[in-house]
């Protein structure tokens, strides 16, 4: 699973990879991918310091990158407090109501929320930035598309490519013309923040927007063919996040999240405003209902909504209130069905990859090599 793209970064398969947990980013590149480990949950500039110091002591030398959440745009002057007082008090009490009705207990006195999504705030992402910097990253790719004009000189300056995800041919254009170095095309089908456009359209038309820059296929990939059918789009590798997600290596706290994930179908997911306040697929569940209810005060723009539910998120997590527990995964969701190693995984995906390349071949009146 060579391309242009993956022997320009030194990586055997072009399957970039997408995790917020270290030892998944790492297994990935020992692996032969490109693990990229996602920054929005370091709030601490020294916590994002010491889980890179863990990355270069376990990949080997291999190349990897970081992922953060960062607006184009700059606000000048508002720090997270001014964005707290901006929360309305009737959408505090939704959230306190909910909870209730599910009898999930309070957090004990003095715990602080563990679950803070601030990332997208300037000061955090910068923060993180200059940690990221220090180390031999080789890529730096933004889940809230093109990042400020000076990161991206600052990146580049340091031979460090950068990446912007796209929903649209229009937003991939976009990204290149603000210098963008690779365009992920993230399809309606994956987890997290992402767009209305399906990857089988989405795909070709970002290729043909911005090409001759290399395009990643993302959204709904989870097997070697479905890897094949993105390069035969005209992609050049492809972004896996959710499968990583039941990885041995992973460690998301929660055994019962884990087994809502085995468990979940392909339409068991939701693209909904209820975690960020920007529409991100996720698991189904009570409290994705509650916030999409019609009758109830609706959800605020990002990051207010994110703020909102921090403490809430926390709580449902810590006590494993199945009702509500959820987290952000795609409708690859469907094929999850086992714990494996992040080497077995990309065994069989090489494997159908394999499959699907000899099936094409033979397809097409040709043997296979």
């Amino acid at each position: 699973m060579e391309t242009e793209l993956s022997k320009k970064l030194g990586v055997e398969h072009a399957i970039f990879g997408f995790t917020p947990f270290p030892a998944v980013a790492a297994a990935i590149t020992r692996a032969g991918g490109f693990g990229v480990l996602g920054a929005v949950r370091y709030t601490a500039p020294d916590d994002l310091a010491r889980d890179l110091d863990w990355m270069q002591e376990h990949t080997d030398g291999r190349p990897y990158g970081l992922d953060v959440v960062m607006p184009a745009k700059k606000v000048e002057g508002v720090t997270e407090a001014d964005v707290e007082a901006m929360i309305p008090d009737g959408h505090r009490q939704f959230v306190q109501d909910t909870l209730a009705k599910h009898g999930v207990p309070e957090l004990a006195e003095g715990e602080a929320s563990g679950w803070r999504i601030t990332g997208w705030m300037e000061e955090v992402a910068r923060n993180q930035l200059d940690v990221a910097f220090d180390y031999p990253i080789k890529l730096l790719a933004n889940a809230l598309g093109s990042p400020p004009a000076d990161v991206v000189r600052r990146a580049h300056d340091q031979d460090v490519l950068v990446a912007a995800l796209a929903g649209s041919a229009r937003h991939a254009r976009h990204h290149a013309d603000a210098g963008i170095d690779i365009v992920v095309a993230q399809g309606y089908e994956a987890g997290g923040h992402t767009g209305e456009i399906a990857s089988m359209v989405l795909v070709p038309d970002v290729v043909d927007a911005v090409g001759p820059l290399p395009v990643l296929a993302a959204g709904g990939i989870g097997s070697g063919e479905q890897i094949a059918a993105g390069l035969a789009l005209g992609a050049q590798g492809v972004w896996l996040g959710s499968l990583w997600l039941i990885a041995e290596e992973a460690d998301l706290h929660s055994r019962a999240l884990t087994r809502k994930l085995l468990a979940a179908g392909s339409g068991d997911t939701v693209r909904s405003r209820a975690l960020t306040g920007k529409p991100a697929r996720q698991l189904r569940t009570e409290w994705t209902d509650a916030w999409d209810d019609p009758s109830g005060p609706g959800t605020l723009p990002m990051p207010l909504q994110g703020l909102l539910v921090a403490e809430a998120v926390s709580r449902i997590q810590k006590y494993e209130t199945g009702a509500l527990l959820g987290t952000p995964v795609g409708q690859i969701v469907g094929r999850m069905n086992s714990e494996r190693s992040v080497q077995a995984v990309f065994d069989d995906l090489t494997r159908g990859f394999e499959r699907a390349v000899d099936r094409i071949n033979r397809i097409a009146g040709r043997s296979a090599s």
